[in-house]
């Protein structure tokens, strides 16, 4: 505990003023040897090349199937971060922008993906020291005891200087009407991080649209220091098609055409169904085709019987697919 009251999430004493002092004399030479003159032009196309937010930004489309409207935002806040950088430049002065984060949508619909890009394009920009991902939840934040929450909140924070802290299902965070609950306790150390280190690390906080709501609504502090809200879309059934594809190839595997037939309707099938969790359960509906595929070989049932070639090994047929309980109105408690 510092003598101001608030908690020491580093090194204090007078290392840590050196520490710091160094690195403010360090940002000083830096901002001296960027600045222009007042008739300077700069290339913004240039800008974005150096900080290689093409490539980040190329990378989340590569990772990721649709999703139109939160990879908007992502471009928008690039343009609004380069924008800021070249003014710094010129000399005029700009407030750094508030990057906490709230990301809203159901699971399986690539939040822990784009918050690590993020982390990427914040630290091509130079908004962060490392740019890397620390994800979180109650469970690693929260102690059992007196004394338990602060000590595991600080260190998780710890980590994550110089990156990204997301904190999926943060909502848990907050369990009103439990007195012998610390939950408090982590949000008030998160509260003082996000603004005494807001210059050092980024906040991102996700969970369901609604249960967010009902968190910032309890927590006011909280809600005035996330400046980005961001919503993910589900994935259309398409989309889920063109994914579960996509992981068939990661994995050296093929669809057959009745398979990708059975794809589709085994998907159409499956969003509806409770428990659906976006890319999440189309990766274990594939690991499980894949085991029927492998039964079925084992068991005699390629084209050959038990001689097999390559093309029995890496294709599924429709079979391996319509075996799943999705396609008698079972749920998922098979692991589909």
């Amino acid at each position: 505990m510092a003598a101001d009251g608030r908690t020491s999430f580093g090194t204090s004493g007078r290392s840590a003023a050196v520490t710091e002092e160094t690195a403010a004399e360090a940002d000083a030479r830096k901002r001296d040897e960027d600045a222009l003159p007042t008739d300077a032009t700069v290339d913004l196309a240039e800008v974005r090349r150096e900080a290689g937010v093409d490539e980040v930004l190329d990378a989340l489309d590569r990772e990721l199937v649709g999703l139109a409207p939160v990879k908007e935002r992502l471009r928008e806040l690039a343009s609004l971060l380069i924008v800021d950088r070249v003014r710094e430049r010129f000399g005029v002065a700009t407030a750094r922008p508030t990057l906490h984060m709230c990301f809203t949508g159901n699971p399986g619909t690539g939040k822990t993906t784009v918050a690590q890009r993020i982390g990427d394009l914040l630290h091509g920009l130079g908004f962060l020291r490392r740019g890397h991902l620390v994800t979180a939840t109650r469970d690693d934040l929260v102690g059992q005891y007196v004394g338990h929450t602060a000590p595991k909140t600080k260190e998780i924070v710890g980590k994550a200087f110089g990156g990204v802290l997301f904190i999926d299902e943060a909502y848990y965070l907050h369990r009103p009407g439990n007195e012998r609950d610390y939950g408090g306790e982590a949000i008030e150390i998160l509260l003082q991080a996000m603004e005494d280190h807001r210059d050092d690390f980024v906040v991102v906080l996700a969970g369901y649209a609604d249960r967010m709501d009902t968190f910032f609504s309890a927590n006011p502090g909280m809600q005035s220091r996330i400046a980005h809200h961001v919503d993910f879309p589900d994935f259309s059934v398409p989309e889920l098609g063109i994914i579960a594809e996509s992981m068939a190839t990661e994995q050296g595997l093929t669809f057959s055409d009745d398979a990708r037939e059975a794809l589709r309707e085994y998907l159409a099938l499956r969003v509806e169904q409770p428990w659906f969790a976006g890319a999440r359960s189309v990766r274990n509906g594939l690991d499980r085709a894949r085991m029927r595929q492998a039964r079925r070989l084992a068991e005699g049932g390629g084209a050959n019987g038990l001689r097999v070639g390559l093309d029995d090994l890496v294709t599924l047929h429709a079979q391996d697919l319509r075996a799943s309980r999705v396609f008698t109105g079972g749920l998922a408690a098979s692991g589909d």
